[in-house]
Protein backbone atom coordinates (compact mmCIF):
# COMPACT_ATOMS: atom_id res chain seq x y z
CA UNK A 1 0.00 0.00 0.00
CA UNK A 2 2.63 2.20 1.18
CA UNK A 3 4.90 1.42 -1.78
CA UNK A 4 1.78 2.05 -4.48
CA UNK A 5 1.40 5.65 -2.84
CA UNK A 6 4.64 6.71 -3.03
CA UNK A 7 5.01 5.72 -6.67
CA UNK A 8 1.31 7.25 -7.54
CA UNK A 9 2.91 10.68 -5.78
CA UNK A 10 5.94 10.73 -7.91
CA UNK A 11 4.14 11.19 -10.99
CA UNK A 12 2.17 13.90 -9.76
CA UNK A 13 4.67 16.62 -11.19
CA UNK A 14 5.95 14.05 -14.10
CA UNK A 15 8.33 17.20 -15.14
CA UNK A 16 10.05 17.90 -12.28
CA UNK A 17 10.37 13.53 -11.65
CA UNK A 18 11.92 13.13 -15.85
CA UNK A 19 14.33 16.07 -15.09
CA UNK A 20 15.58 14.38 -11.85
CA UNK A 21 15.77 11.10 -13.35
CA UNK A 22 17.65 12.71 -16.22
CA UNK A 23 20.22 14.72 -14.60
CA UNK A 24 20.64 11.44 -12.15
CA UNK A 25 21.08 8.95 -15.37
CA UNK A 26 23.38 11.03 -17.04
CA UNK A 27 25.77 11.53 -13.43
CA UNK A 28 25.70 7.81 -13.79
CA UNK A 29 26.73 7.20 -16.88
CA UNK A 30 29.56 9.40 -16.50
CA UNK A 31 31.07 7.78 -13.93
CA UNK A 32 30.45 4.40 -14.94
CA UNK A 33 32.59 5.26 -18.75
CA UNK A 34 34.99 7.14 -16.61
CA UNK A 35 35.56 5.09 -13.97
CA UNK A 36 35.52 1.59 -16.37
CA UNK A 37 37.67 3.72 -18.99
CA UNK A 38 40.59 4.77 -16.89
CA UNK A 39 40.42 1.18 -15.47
CA UNK A 40 40.98 -0.26 -18.28
CA UNK A 41 43.96 2.31 -19.65
CA UNK A 42 45.44 1.41 -16.51
CA UNK A 43 44.82 -2.86 -16.83
CA UNK A 44 46.70 -2.20 -20.13
CA UNK A 45 49.75 -0.34 -18.73
CA UNK A 46 49.94 -2.84 -16.05
CA UNK A 47 49.82 -6.00 -18.68
CA UNK A 48 52.24 -4.65 -20.91
CA UNK A 49 55.04 -3.60 -18.00
CA UNK A 50 54.13 -6.88 -16.23
CA UNK A 51 54.41 -8.93 -19.87
CA UNK A 52 57.53 -7.11 -21.13
CA UNK A 53 59.49 -7.85 -17.84
CA UNK A 54 58.77 -8.25 -14.28
CA UNK A 55 56.11 -10.88 -14.43
CA UNK A 56 53.06 -11.33 -12.35
CA UNK A 57 54.89 -12.68 -9.52
CA UNK A 58 58.73 -13.66 -9.24
CA UNK A 59 60.15 -15.95 -6.88
CA UNK A 60 63.90 -15.19 -4.93
CA UNK A 61 66.02 -16.69 -2.54
CA UNK A 62 64.74 -15.28 0.82
CA UNK A 63 66.64 -11.99 1.07
CA UNK A 64 67.28 -11.29 -2.47
CA UNK A 65 64.84 -8.36 -3.04
CA UNK A 66 66.15 -6.41 -0.27
CA UNK A 67 70.07 -6.78 -1.43
CA UNK A 68 69.60 -7.68 -5.12
CA UNK A 69 73.25 -9.16 -5.24
CA UNK A 70 74.34 -12.30 -7.28
CA UNK A 71 75.41 -13.98 -3.79
CA UNK A 72 72.03 -14.33 -3.02
CA UNK A 73 70.60 -16.26 -5.56
CA UNK A 74 68.94 -19.72 -5.57
CA UNK A 75 70.11 -23.28 -6.80
CA UNK A 76 67.64 -23.99 -9.36
CA UNK A 77 66.45 -27.26 -8.10
CA UNK A 78 63.94 -29.83 -8.82
CA UNK A 79 61.51 -28.10 -6.29
CA UNK A 80 61.29 -24.87 -8.16
CA UNK A 81 61.55 -26.59 -12.22
CA UNK A 82 58.42 -28.32 -10.98
CA UNK A 83 56.34 -25.76 -9.68
CA UNK A 84 54.17 -25.91 -12.97
CA UNK A 85 53.17 -29.36 -11.85
CA UNK A 86 52.49 -29.10 -8.38
CA UNK A 87 51.13 -25.52 -9.50
CA UNK A 88 47.95 -25.33 -11.41
CA UNK A 89 47.44 -21.84 -12.30
CA UNK A 90 51.57 -21.59 -12.81
CA UNK A 91 51.92 -21.96 -16.55
CA UNK A 92 55.56 -21.93 -17.09
CA UNK A 93 58.64 -20.87 -15.19
CA UNK A 94 61.14 -18.21 -15.91
CA UNK A 95 64.82 -18.67 -14.80
CA UNK A 96 67.13 -15.26 -14.92
CA UNK A 97 70.50 -14.46 -13.39
CA UNK A 98 70.32 -10.55 -13.25
CA UNK A 99 73.13 -9.00 -12.31
CA UNK A 100 75.73 -5.97 -13.56
CA UNK A 101 78.96 -5.73 -14.86
CA UNK A 102 80.98 -3.14 -16.49
CA UNK A 103 81.46 -2.68 -20.87
CA UNK A 104 83.49 -1.79 -22.84
CA UNK A 105 84.39 -1.63 -26.82
CA UNK A 106 87.17 0.33 -27.74
CA UNK A 107 87.89 3.42 -25.56
CA UNK A 108 84.41 3.42 -24.22
CA UNK A 109 83.28 1.69 -20.83
CA UNK A 110 79.45 1.76 -19.52
CA UNK A 111 77.69 -0.17 -16.46
CA UNK A 112 75.32 -2.34 -18.07
CA UNK A 113 71.74 -4.39 -16.59
CA UNK A 114 73.32 -8.47 -17.79
CA UNK A 115 70.07 -9.94 -17.66
CA UNK A 116 70.74 -14.27 -18.03
CA UNK A 117 67.69 -15.53 -19.71
CA UNK A 118 66.49 -18.98 -21.04
CA UNK A 119 65.44 -17.19 -24.88
CA UNK A 120 63.02 -20.03 -25.59
CA UNK A 121 61.19 -18.95 -22.23
CA UNK A 122 61.85 -15.59 -21.63
CA UNK A 123 60.36 -14.96 -25.51
CA UNK A 124 57.19 -16.91 -24.77
CA UNK A 125 56.40 -14.82 -21.89
CA UNK A 126 58.19 -10.98 -23.10
CA UNK A 127 58.01 -11.49 -26.49
CA UNK A 128 61.77 -10.16 -26.63
CA UNK A 129 62.58 -11.34 -30.09
CA UNK A 130 59.55 -9.11 -31.59
CA UNK A 131 61.77 -6.28 -30.06
CA UNK A 132 65.13 -6.99 -32.29
CA UNK A 133 65.62 -4.17 -35.18
CA UNK A 134 69.05 -5.41 -36.21
CA UNK A 135 70.83 -8.93 -36.32
CA UNK A 136 69.31 -12.04 -34.34
CA UNK A 137 67.49 -13.26 -31.37
CA UNK A 138 69.43 -15.83 -28.80
CA UNK A 139 69.64 -19.17 -29.05
CA UNK A 140 70.36 -21.59 -25.52
CA UNK A 141 73.43 -22.33 -27.51
CA UNK A 142 74.97 -19.07 -28.23
CA UNK A 143 78.14 -17.67 -26.46
CA UNK A 144 76.70 -14.05 -27.74
CA UNK A 145 74.92 -11.13 -26.44
CA UNK A 146 71.89 -9.26 -27.75
CA UNK A 147 72.11 -5.47 -26.56
CA UNK A 148 69.56 -2.75 -26.00
CA UNK A 149 69.68 -0.22 -28.68
CA UNK A 150 70.30 2.84 -26.07
CA UNK A 151 73.51 0.70 -24.98
CA UNK A 152 75.03 0.10 -28.56
CA UNK A 153 73.95 3.52 -29.01
CA UNK A 154 76.17 4.43 -25.88
CA UNK A 155 79.39 1.97 -27.00
CA UNK A 156 79.14 2.69 -30.43
CA UNK A 157 78.28 -1.07 -31.20
CA UNK A 158 77.07 -2.58 -34.59
CA UNK A 159 76.40 -6.30 -35.21
CA UNK A 160 79.23 -8.35 -35.30
CA UNK A 161 81.14 -6.28 -32.78
CA UNK A 162 82.72 -7.69 -29.50
CA UNK A 163 82.08 -6.40 -26.06
CA UNK A 164 83.85 -6.98 -23.15
CA UNK A 165 82.31 -7.50 -19.93
CA UNK A 166 84.27 -6.93 -16.53
CA UNK A 167 82.00 -8.03 -13.37
CA UNK A 168 82.43 -9.71 -9.81
CA UNK A 169 80.71 -13.15 -9.85
CA UNK A 170 79.15 -15.56 -7.52
CA UNK A 171 81.32 -15.45 -4.13
CA UNK A 172 83.34 -12.86 -5.31
CA UNK A 173 85.13 -14.47 -8.16
CA UNK A 174 86.15 -12.86 -11.20
CA UNK A 175 83.91 -12.34 -13.87
CA UNK A 176 85.44 -11.23 -17.20
CA UNK A 177 84.48 -12.35 -20.92
CA UNK A 178 84.38 -11.09 -24.72
CA UNK A 179 81.17 -11.60 -26.40
CA UNK A 180 80.02 -11.19 -29.76
CA UNK A 181 76.79 -8.69 -30.79
CA UNK A 182 74.22 -11.10 -32.42
CA UNK A 183 71.29 -8.49 -32.21
CA UNK A 184 70.22 -5.45 -31.15
CA UNK A 185 66.90 -4.53 -29.80
CA UNK A 186 64.62 -1.55 -28.82
CA UNK A 187 62.93 -2.03 -25.18
CA UNK A 188 60.19 -0.53 -24.08
CA UNK A 189 61.09 0.62 -20.59
CA UNK A 190 63.50 3.87 -21.45
CA UNK A 191 65.74 3.40 -18.18
CA UNK A 192 66.18 -0.43 -19.37
CA UNK A 193 66.75 0.31 -22.83
CA UNK A 194 70.06 2.54 -21.95
CA UNK A 195 71.55 -0.36 -20.14
CA UNK A 196 70.55 -3.63 -20.52
CA UNK A 197 72.20 -6.50 -22.27
CA UNK A 198 70.90 -10.42 -22.81
CA UNK A 199 72.98 -12.78 -22.61
CA UNK A 200 71.87 -16.77 -22.41
CA UNK A 201 71.63 -18.15 -19.03
CA UNK A 202 74.34 -21.02 -19.81
CA UNK A 203 76.40 -18.18 -20.75
CA UNK A 204 75.71 -16.48 -17.66
CA UNK A 205 75.88 -19.13 -15.19
CA UNK A 206 79.36 -19.37 -16.75
CA UNK A 207 80.31 -15.85 -16.68
CA UNK A 208 79.44 -15.25 -13.16
CA UNK A 209 80.80 -18.79 -12.24
CA UNK A 210 76.56 -19.83 -10.63
CA UNK A 211 76.10 -22.81 -12.54
CA UNK A 212 72.69 -24.02 -11.70
CA UNK A 213 71.73 -20.92 -10.15
CA UNK A 214 69.41 -18.02 -10.59
CA UNK A 215 68.66 -14.79 -8.95
CA UNK A 216 64.56 -14.47 -10.01
CA UNK A 217 62.28 -16.98 -11.21
CA UNK A 218 59.30 -15.67 -12.95
CA UNK A 219 56.41 -17.69 -12.04
CA UNK A 220 54.08 -17.28 -15.82
CA UNK A 221 50.33 -16.67 -14.92
CA UNK A 222 47.96 -16.25 -17.48
CA UNK A 223 45.30 -14.57 -15.99
CA UNK A 224 45.68 -11.78 -13.73
CA UNK A 225 42.64 -12.52 -11.45
CA UNK A 226 44.51 -16.05 -10.80
CA UNK A 227 48.07 -14.39 -9.30
CA UNK A 228 47.08 -13.81 -5.71
CA UNK A 229 45.62 -17.80 -5.38
CA UNK A 230 49.16 -18.77 -7.54
CA UNK A 231 51.05 -17.08 -5.18
CA UNK A 232 49.26 -19.02 -2.29
CA UNK A 233 49.42 -22.44 -3.59
CA UNK A 234 53.15 -21.48 -4.54
CA UNK A 235 53.92 -20.22 -1.10
CA UNK A 236 52.95 -23.30 0.32
CA UNK A 237 54.48 -25.82 -1.89
CA UNK A 238 58.14 -23.43 -0.50
CA UNK A 239 59.64 -23.46 2.74
CA UNK A 240 59.40 -19.85 4.20
CA UNK A 241 62.65 -19.92 5.53
CA UNK A 242 64.51 -20.28 2.38
CA UNK A 243 62.51 -18.66 -0.29
CA UNK A 244 60.31 -15.34 -0.85
CA UNK A 245 57.45 -14.82 -3.30
CA UNK A 246 56.63 -11.86 -4.13
CA UNK A 247 53.47 -10.19 -6.66
CA UNK A 248 54.06 -7.31 -8.88
CA UNK A 249 52.57 -4.63 -6.87
CA UNK A 250 55.65 -5.09 -4.62
CA UNK A 251 57.91 -5.34 -7.44
CA UNK A 252 56.44 -2.34 -9.34
CA UNK A 253 55.48 -0.11 -5.92
CA UNK A 254 56.15 3.28 -8.47
CA UNK A 255 53.66 1.99 -11.15
CA UNK A 256 51.28 1.44 -8.09
CA UNK A 257 51.22 4.68 -6.78
CA UNK A 258 51.25 6.40 -10.35
CA UNK A 259 47.98 4.61 -10.73
CA UNK A 260 47.04 5.40 -7.14
CA UNK A 261 47.49 9.10 -7.79
CA UNK A 262 45.86 9.21 -11.35
CA UNK A 263 42.51 7.48 -10.02
CA UNK A 264 42.70 9.67 -6.95
CA UNK A 265 42.44 12.57 -9.34
CA UNK A 266 39.54 10.41 -11.47
CA UNK A 267 37.47 9.91 -7.51
CA UNK A 268 37.74 14.15 -7.35
CA UNK A 269 36.25 14.62 -11.14
CA UNK A 270 33.39 11.63 -10.11
CA UNK A 271 32.98 13.46 -6.74
CA UNK A 272 32.15 16.53 -8.56
CA UNK A 273 29.75 15.46 -10.82
CA UNK A 274 28.42 13.61 -7.65
CA UNK A 275 27.85 16.89 -5.74
CA UNK A 276 25.98 18.33 -8.68
CA UNK A 277 23.67 15.50 -8.46
CA UNK A 278 23.29 15.67 -4.52
CA UNK A 279 22.14 19.31 -5.07
CA UNK A 280 19.87 18.43 -7.88
CA UNK A 281 18.40 15.60 -5.37
CA UNK A 282 17.89 17.78 -2.52
CA UNK A 283 16.29 20.46 -5.11
CA UNK A 284 13.42 17.90 -5.76
CA UNK A 285 13.18 16.67 -1.84
CA UNK A 286 12.87 20.63 -0.70
CA UNK A 287 10.31 21.28 -3.44
CA UNK A 288 8.31 18.39 -2.95
CA UNK A 289 8.57 18.61 0.82
CA UNK A 290 7.11 22.25 0.78
CA UNK A 291 4.46 22.22 -2.03
CA UNK A 292 3.18 19.34 0.40
CA UNK A 293 2.70 20.54 3.84
CA UNK A 294 -0.30 21.44 3.64
CA UNK A 295 -0.92 17.29 2.86
CA UNK A 296 1.26 16.64 5.38
CA UNK A 297 -0.43 18.62 7.71
CA UNK A 298 -3.96 16.74 7.02
CA UNK A 299 -2.36 12.92 7.12
CA UNK A 300 -1.16 14.14 10.51
CA UNK A 301 -4.52 15.89 11.73
CA UNK A 302 -6.28 12.71 10.74
CA UNK A 303 -4.09 10.48 12.56
CA UNK A 304 -1.60 9.05 10.12
CA UNK A 305 1.65 8.34 12.14
CA UNK A 306 4.78 10.78 10.97
CA UNK A 307 7.35 7.42 10.62
CA UNK A 308 4.46 6.13 8.08
CA UNK A 309 4.47 9.61 6.90
CA UNK A 310 8.30 9.94 6.42
CA UNK A 311 8.47 5.98 5.06
CA UNK A 312 6.36 7.29 2.13
CA UNK A 313 8.51 10.45 1.62
CA UNK A 314 11.51 8.11 2.07
CA UNK A 315 10.31 5.35 -0.60
CA UNK A 316 9.13 8.34 -3.16
CA UNK A 317 12.94 10.11 -3.32
CA UNK A 318 14.75 6.15 -2.84
CA UNK A 319 12.19 5.24 -6.39
CA UNK A 320 13.17 8.30 -8.03
CA UNK A 321 16.85 8.11 -7.44
CA UNK A 322 17.01 4.24 -7.96
CA UNK A 323 15.03 4.80 -11.54
CA UNK A 324 17.89 7.63 -12.68
CA UNK A 325 20.74 5.02 -11.64
CA UNK A 326 18.59 1.71 -13.09
CA UNK A 327 18.76 4.38 -16.17
CA UNK A 328 22.30 5.64 -15.84
CA UNK A 329 23.51 1.91 -15.88
CA UNK A 330 21.22 0.96 -18.44
CA UNK A 331 22.71 3.39 -20.68
CA UNK A 332 26.60 3.04 -19.70
CA UNK A 333 26.73 -1.05 -20.12
CA UNK A 334 26.41 -1.40 -23.79
CA UNK A 335 28.73 1.33 -24.60
CA UNK A 336 31.17 0.13 -21.70
CA UNK A 337 31.16 -3.58 -23.02
CA UNK A 338 31.09 -2.58 -27.13
CA UNK A 339 34.49 -0.61 -26.14
CA UNK A 340 35.84 -3.55 -23.93
CA UNK A 341 35.45 -6.03 -27.18
CA UNK A 342 36.57 -3.03 -29.45
CA UNK A 343 38.66 -1.11 -27.92
CA UNK A 344 39.32 2.66 -29.31
CA UNK A 345 42.41 3.07 -30.99
CA UNK A 346 45.32 4.70 -29.61
CA UNK A 347 45.88 6.00 -33.14
CA UNK A 348 42.85 8.20 -32.50
CA UNK A 349 44.63 10.12 -30.03
CA UNK A 350 47.56 11.16 -32.64
CA UNK A 351 50.30 9.23 -33.90
CA UNK A 352 52.67 10.34 -30.73
CA UNK A 353 49.91 8.82 -27.93
CA UNK A 354 49.89 5.51 -30.18
CA UNK A 355 53.82 5.39 -30.71
CA UNK A 356 53.96 6.23 -26.68
CA UNK A 357 51.74 3.55 -25.77
CA UNK A 358 53.26 0.82 -28.08
CA UNK A 359 56.75 1.52 -26.47
CA UNK A 360 55.95 0.46 -22.91
CA UNK A 361 54.09 -2.46 -24.11
CA UNK A 362 50.68 -1.69 -24.94
CA UNK A 363 48.53 -3.05 -27.91
CA UNK A 364 48.38 0.37 -29.09
CA UNK A 365 44.02 0.11 -28.11
CA UNK A 366 42.38 1.73 -25.20
CA UNK A 367 39.88 -0.45 -23.99
CA UNK A 368 36.98 -0.32 -21.33
CA UNK A 369 36.74 -2.78 -18.24
CA UNK A 370 33.61 -4.34 -17.95
CA UNK A 371 33.65 -4.41 -14.18
CA UNK A 372 30.11 -5.56 -12.77
CA UNK A 373 31.36 -3.77 -9.78
CA UNK A 374 31.34 -0.77 -11.12
CA UNK A 375 27.87 -0.44 -11.93
CA UNK A 376 26.69 -2.02 -8.77
CA UNK A 377 28.98 0.59 -6.64
CA UNK A 378 27.07 3.85 -8.92
CA UNK A 379 23.88 2.85 -7.75
CA UNK A 380 24.93 2.33 -4.20
CA UNK A 381 26.22 6.17 -4.15
CA UNK A 382 23.22 7.21 -5.47
CA UNK A 383 21.68 5.50 -2.56
CA UNK A 384 23.48 6.12 0.24
CA UNK A 385 23.30 9.90 -1.24
CA UNK A 386 19.64 10.18 -1.40
CA UNK A 387 19.17 7.90 2.08
CA UNK A 388 21.48 11.00 3.65
CA UNK A 389 19.26 13.68 2.15
CA UNK A 390 16.48 11.89 3.64
CA UNK A 391 16.86 13.70 7.07
CA UNK A 392 15.83 16.96 5.65
CA UNK A 393 11.93 15.42 5.67
CA UNK A 394 12.42 13.55 8.59
CA UNK A 395 13.28 16.67 9.87
CA UNK A 396 10.36 18.31 8.56
CA UNK A 397 7.62 15.71 9.23
CA UNK A 398 8.81 15.05 12.63
CA UNK A 399 8.77 18.76 14.29
CA UNK A 400 5.72 19.33 11.81
CA UNK A 401 2.61 21.21 13.31
CA UNK A 402 -0.43 19.84 11.45
CA UNK A 403 -2.48 22.87 12.41
CA UNK A 404 -0.06 25.29 10.70
CA UNK A 405 0.36 23.14 7.89
CA UNK A 406 -3.00 23.16 7.09
CA UNK A 407 -3.24 27.33 7.71
CA UNK A 408 -0.29 27.44 5.64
Amino acid sequence: MILQLAWRNIWRNKRRTLITISAIAFAVFLASFMRSFQKGIWDSVIDGAVNQFYGYAQVHADGYWDDQTIDNSMELDAQLNALPQSVDLVADVVPRIESFALASSGDLTSGVFVLGIDPVKENAMTQIADKIIAGSYLTPTDEAVVVASGVAKKLGLALNDTIILISQGYHGVNAAGKYPIKGIFEFGIPDLNKRLLLLPIKAAETFYGAEGRATTLILKINDRNDVPMAIAATTQQLPNEKYEVLEWQELMPELVEARLLDEAGGYIIIGILYLLITFAIFGTILMMTKERSYEFGVLTAIGMRRRKLFGVIWLETIIVAMLGAIVGILMSIPIVYYLHINPIPAAAMGADAAEAFEKFGISGDLPTAFDKSTFFIQALIIFLITSLLAIYPWTTIMNLKPIEAMRG
